[in-house]
């Protein structure tokens, strides 16, 4: 079947979605419709990958199949009312915004409506993005089927319970932060020890790219790959030693809870 997929959003997460879905064999730019705010970032969008600019949020519902949501939540519900009566039962409304439930959107375009949510992340930007997608009762296996290999394009794709969906969100959608933090950590005690500041994110870069490469090419559990880093009276027992005296995995763990307590905040606003 031939399909059109539909954008209300070219942001950050929208653009890369976008881009790497033009380059895969899944749909053509031809068929690819993008509506959003910012004019100039959507001919540049034309100008890279062929897509076809609609003039607003109504066109893409009508023209498309597959409606991907790719806004921010404090507009969502604005974008969602000014096209809601373009969606029939045959259309799928997916959504990408944190913390919505599905029974928000079916409240605003019918009950009878096809919705998926997801939660990808960042590293789409790069094809290695990891997004959880939680369908709803109507959609059948070879929409879900098509939905699931739109998300591959730019990485993985796994599917969840929506009512965990809340509960992932620290370890997907927002922990590319902490690592980016980690990695920033890295690059300033090699900076401290005389490294330069380029070669010093480069090298720190790298040894998480190839560390979580082994996690998941090796399928070792985590701590037995650290274990086999760490000498006896070594140095980096001497490191990890002080990491836990300052508490290093106990501080992600709680900055995980304290994130997951956000998302459930922010869904319980749409209920």
């Amino acid at each position: 079947m031939n399909r059109t997929i539909g954008f209300l959003g070219a942001g950050n997460m929208g653009y890369a979605m976008i881009r790497s879905i033009s380059k895969s064999d899944i749909v053509s730019s031809e068929s690819i419709y993008v509506y959003d705010v910012d004019m100039e970032r959507l001919s540049k969008l034309k100008d890279e990958t062929g897509i076809n600019i609609s003039k607003s949020a109504v066109e893409v519902v009508e023209k498309c199949d597959i409606i991907i949501l790719a806004v921010k939540p404090n507009v969502l519900e604005t974008v969602l009312n000014g096209c809601k009566n373009s969606f029939d039962n045959k259309k799928i409304l997916v959504s990408v915004a944190v913390g919505v439930p599905i029974k928000f959107y079916k409240k605003i375009i019918g009950e009878d409506k096809k919705v998926i949510r997801t939660m990808p992340n960042t590293p789409a930007l790069v094809g290695e993005g990891m997004t959880l997608v939680a369908p709803d009762n109507s959609i059948a296996k070879d929409e879900l089927d098509y939905v699931m290999s739109i998300f591959g394009c730019f990485g993985k794709a796994e599917l969840l319970d929506e009512k965990l969906m809340s509960e992932v969100t620290a370890l997907t959608s927002s922990s590319p932060a902490y690592v980016f933090m980690f990695i920033e950590a890295m690059a300033d005690a090699a900076v401290l020890s005389g490294l330069p500041r380029n070669l010093s994110y480069k090298l720190a870069a790298q040894a998480v790219l190839g560390s979580a490469k082994m996690v998941l090419d090796t399928e070792k559990h985590p701590g037995e790959l650290k274990d086999m880093v760490c000498s006896p009276a070594g140095t980096t027992i001497e490191a990890v030693s002080t990491l836990e005296k300052n508490k290093f995995r106990y501080g992600v763990i709680e900055a995980m809870n304290e994130c997951t307590k956000k998302a459930r905040e922010i869904g319980k606003k749409f209920e």
